[in-house]
């Protein structure tokens, strides 16, 4: 390229990696208290692309207020929401722990039984039984 084909192409300022535009409560509300004074024609066209805004923007931002939702209007995380973890739910799983775990124990306990069992049946010398 000659020296003259670089000064006509602009640099581009590009983020690498998009972010998402949160807005403020206070940037909300102003925005809403300038579109409800917007009366002539092409006023409020006008006011969404001077700040860069989408109308679905202004109806989100009006139901939230309208719904009382001040807290509503500061930006809200997205994803799952964390569950909230009941005392009965936490001690049910507990105990399934604890059932799991005693179970195992007492199949190991049956099986070391069954290996004296076979031992002493090898080695001809009978096991003491509880009855006797």
């Amino acid at each position: 390229m000659t020296q003259a084909q670089t000064d006509i192409i602009p640099e581009v300022e590009v983020d690498p990696k998009a972010r998402r535009r949160q807005f403020s409560a206070k940037y909300k509300l102003d925005i809403l208290k300038r579109v409800s004074a917007c009366v002539a024609h092409g006023q409020l066209g006008e006011l969404l692309r001077s700040e860069g805004l989408y109308s679905s923007h202004l109806v989100t931002w009006r139901r939230q207020r309208d719904a009382g939702e001040l807290a509503g209007l500061t930006p809200k995380k997205r994803g799952r929401k964390k569950a909230e973890v009941d005392a009965r739910d936490r001690r049910i799983v507990e105990l399934q722990r604890e059932n799991t775990r005693l179970v195992a124990r007492a199949e190991r306990a049956e099986a070391l039984v069954e290996l004296q069992k076979k031992v002493a049946a090898l080695l001809g010398t009978p096991l003491e039984s509880d009855k006797s």
